[in-house]
């Protein structure tokens, strides 16, 4: 017998592990002794009272072995010898397109355009310390795409647009640990992404899929609106069935080039801002409760805000406890802020982005020239005034919390974990007031809901610019472009994705759309 069935615990009770069965025996009014195991579903943290909860999802078996593996399994084949689906990035959307391809006995051709992930280090380095950019190798562009050097966040609700729960077991697979599987909040963390990255290329190689890095596309050759071949940097050209175009929502020449052959685009929604970072203990006290350190059995504690101002979104996004801020730029003039965190978010900093939400409608009419392309254009626009006023190098601008919100200059800053280093700027006011002044009202609501947040031992750093792709690439229900047959706009960079799982997911379902009917 099996029952699923949730528990409650308090923190201070006694070691959790050891009342898991008791509490399960006094749930379902049986002996202890005839459970013969514990399988626990989903683990959740309850810090909205003094008394810290941690809520549990449980199998509980009676009298009955807890079964020794998943009940997943990816049958991979050999298919070095099958017909070829070429796939342009290789970041979640593409590793899992190909993944999928390869079940379904097809063989990817995976083309990116950096470098694969041990090299990759390099090009991070020379960003953070030389305040170089490498256009093909950056913390966007390079094996595994932005997710490899992230937090590496699994929280998705994207719950109808696949099997979320076969992504996670996908992961295990290749590496990644078991605790995704029942957290909340799952997360694997930036020191972890790069193994489980690797053993998804191995996977690819072994069964006969390629992967070539350093081979950016440069162009798209189409008869009779049909992609024929693709056009490499190295004047290569290849033959093509079916592309799926999974390049990300920093591949901004891919929408140029596409703009350029007059292939329909979408102007898009999206959201910017800049991160904030505190201290992580401020965040602890907070959100526990607690005046000194937080228990060594709770995570580095994590938020979630919103706030609507002038009818738009004002909220966190990318929450980052115990992390780092870090240079997410994919040229040289233009500076844009990311964050992430190890495994353990033992970290000293919490950093998180708040943005405000842009509706290209409504609010970039200095930019409707541009058509398609205002979006993309808006993004250049304030990464450049960010590169201007943070001294023109990687270092980036930035205010006191409190600063910000009253609307001076801060005379210094805090420490922080942004390696380039940050310069004092006005970023109450070189921000347009479309962001700036919505972000002003709503840190004043945040600080209300969370006492303690609006405090100058934060900064604000800008700019936070890179939340999601400002060009959609439409696509039939099919998958397929609505215009260019054979071509399947896939995950973040086509619109379709906001995040790991989801981007996953949507490389799985081009795969079998563009392997279908071949």
């Amino acid at each position: 017998m099996v029952k699923e069935i949730q528990l409650r615990i308090k923190l201070k009770e006694e070691k959790i592990e050891n009342i898991l069965i008791k509490k399960a025996a006094r749930v379902l009014k049986v002996d202890s002794k005839e459970i013969t195991g514990i399988k626990v579903l989903r683990k959740s943290i309850d810090a909205r009272k003094e008394t810290i909860v941690f809520n549990y999802k449980v199998a509980v078996y009676i009298r009955q072995k807890l079964p020794e593996s998943s009940t997943y399994s990816f049958q991979y084949k050999d298919v070095s010898s099958a017909k070829e689906i070429h796939i342009i990035g290789f970041g979640p959307a593409g590793m899992y397109a190909a993944l999928r391809c390869i079940e379904l006995g097809f063989k990817p051709i995976v083309l990116e355009r950096g470098k694969n992930v041990q090299d990759r280090r390099r090009d991070l380095k020379a960003i953070n310390q030389d305040h170089f950019v490498n256009e093909d190798s950056n913390y966007c562009f390079g094996e595994g795409g932005a997710g490899t050097y992230s937090d590496g966040k699994l929280y998705t609700r994207s719950l109808k647009r696949g099997d979320v729960r076969r992504i996670f077991e996908n992961l295990v697979y290749h590496g990644a640990t078991e605790q995704i599987l029942i957290d909340a909040h799952p997360h694997i963390g930036t020191n972890k992404l790069p193994k489980v990255v690797k053993n998804i290329r191995e996977t690819i190689l072994k069964h006969g899929g390629e992967v070539h890095f350093e081979t950016r596309v440069i162009d798209f050759v189409i008869k009779n609106n049909k992609l024929c071949a693709i056009q490499l940097q190295n004047a290569n050209e290849m033959t093509v069935n079916s592309v799926i175009l999974a390049t990300g929502h920093s591949a901004r020449d891919i929408y140029e080039l596409l703009h350029k052959k007059e292939i329909a685009l979408e102007a898009k929604s999206f959201a910017m801002g800049v991160r904030v970072e505190h201290p992580q203990q401020i965040i602890d006290s907070i959100q526990y409760h607690c005046k000194g350190e937080r228990d060594e059995l709770l995570p580095a504690a994590a938020y979630s805000l919103v706030h609507q101002v002038k009818e738009r979104g004002v909220y966190s996004f990318c929450m980052c406890p115990g992390g780092f801020i870090v240079p997410a730029a994919t040229a040289n003039e233009e500076i844009v802020v990311n964050g992430m965190s190890p495994s353990k978010r033992n970290n000293l900093y919490a950093n998180s982005g708040i943005v405000v939400e842009i509706n290209v409608n409504k609010d970039l009419h200095k930019f409707d020239h541009f058509g398609a392309m205002k979006g993309l254009e808006y993004q250049k626009f304030l990464e450049k005034l960010a590169w201007t006023s943070g001294g023109r190098t990687q270092t980036a601008p930035a205010q006191r919390l409190t600063d910000f919100v009253d609307g001076k200059m801060s005379s210094d800053l805090n420490s922080t974990s942004y390696q380039p280093g940050l310069k004092s700027a006005p970023l109450h006011s070189l921000l347009p007031k479309l962001i700036g002044g919505r972000l002003r009202t709503g840190f004043k609501n945040f600080g209300i809901k969370m006492n303690g947040f609006l405090t100058s031992e934060a900064n604000v750093i800008g700019v936070e610019s890179r939340t999601s792709s400002p060009v959609s690439i439409p696509r039939k229900d099919t998958l397929e472009h609505p215009e260019i047959e054979g071509l399947f706009p896939c995950g973040e960079g086509g619109g379709y994705a906001g995040g790991i799982v989801s981007a996953a997911m949507d490389g799985e379902r081009c795969a079998e759309a563009a392997t279908k009917g071949l």
